[in-house]
């Protein structure tokens, strides 16, 4: 058997040297690969690594560059014609097991055209992964070949997919802006908007907790005696705030079995708003209503005036300058002292 073997199929040449391991195809380095299993397995990992999104884009992107080489080869060939252009490719591509193209309605000045492709290798691949829609690697190559002899930038669409059953795909290909420079953009852009999605969620859920946690903390009940707790207001109270506030502590008095309740505001934001008033009168009535007496300490100046002017009755308040006072009241008025 011959190490060396020459042939010629459709005027197209094919070289072997076995010696060499060197297979050529029109006098140029050539590899070949079994489809249904060397090439698959090779889809099937880019796939793997790179999520089908993305490899879709680096098959239709590799296809789509590499049509624009041979395009560039075909318009150096003397006395070029585009229909020619677009016949050789086709057989040669043929000869080369590419599977079976057509190429159909060339309009050299609408820049338009469309192609049948029968059993392509990529379809054969697709076929073989079992998949429902195909990569797009040889309808982008084609927009390539063209973008190049029509001397505009061709992009494609698909009519119909030979993988849903049709005897062949049909692929239109017209000019367009779309290129696969822009995909890559495109795609880029979304992976960002998604990435920037994903950080928000996460800022959302860390400022939620962290909310849950600044009501936990800035809203306490503390028991210091049998009967007794203190309730300090720190900052500025807001409409949210105050609502958390006065429902943290309502609800949490029959829990202590709170006799007194002592307000403790010295720790207050020197500009006291409505709602602040509001919250401490709200908190007063509605602890009376379940058995509660409150008391008032560390009142600042700036909230006694607002509270004259606001003419706000304290009737169910008492009310003293330390905090130690009014636990000292709260003791005496449940006969109890400190020891």
């Amino acid at each position: 058997m011959s190490k060396n073997t020459n042939i010629n199929i459709a005027g197209l040449g094919f070289s072997w040297d076995v010696e060499q391991g060197k297979f050529q195809y029109e006098d140029q380095d050539a590899v070949l690969f079994w489809i249904n299993s060397a090439m698959k397995s090779f889809f099937d990992t880019i796939e793997e690594v790179s999520g089908e999104e993305v490899s879709n884009l680096v098959f239709e992107t590799t296809g789509y560059r590499q049509g624009v080489v041979v395009g560039d080869y075909l318009r150096k060939i003397k006395d070029f014609d585009v229909l020619e252009a677009a016949n050789m490719i086709t057989n040669t591509y043929a000869s080369a097991g590419w599977g079976r193209a057509e190429i159909k309605n060339l309009d050299y000045d609408t820049k338009t055209l469309v192609a049948h492709l029968r059993d392509s290798w990529e379809y054969k691949i697709n076929l073989t992964q079992g998949k429902n829609k195909g990569t797009a690697f040889l309808a982008a190559h084609f927009a390539g070949v063209f973008s190049r002899l029509l001397g505009v930038n061709v992009w494609y669409e698909y009519e119909q997919d030979q993988l849903e059953g049709h005897e062949y795909s049909i692929v239109k290909y017209f000019p367009s802006d779309i290129t696969a420079t822009s995909n890559i953009h495109q795609l880029a852009r979304k992976k960002e908007s998604e990435q920037i999605l994903r950080l928000e969620e996460m800022v959302e859920k860390k400022t939620g907790e962290l909310r849950d946690l600044v009501k936990k903390l800035s809203s306490p009940i503390i028991p210091v005696f049998d009967g007794i707790v203190v309730v300090p207001l720190i900052g500025k109270y807001e409409e949210d705030r105050s609502e958390d506030l006065f429902n943290n502590t309502l609800s949490n008095l029959p829990k202590h079995k709170a006799n007194y309740l002592n307000l403790d505001l010295t720790g207050l934001d020197k500009e006291v708003d409505h709602f602040t008033i509001d919250l401490i009168v709200k908190i007063g009535s509605a602890a009376s209503l379940i058995g509660t007496k409150s008391i008032l300490v560390g009142i600042p100046p700036n909230l006694a005036v607002e509270m004259v002017q606001s003419n706000i009755t304290l009737s169910c308040y008492q009310v003293f300058q330390t905090l130690q006072h009014g636990i000292q009241y709260a003791l005496a008025q449940m006969g109890k002292t400190i020891n």
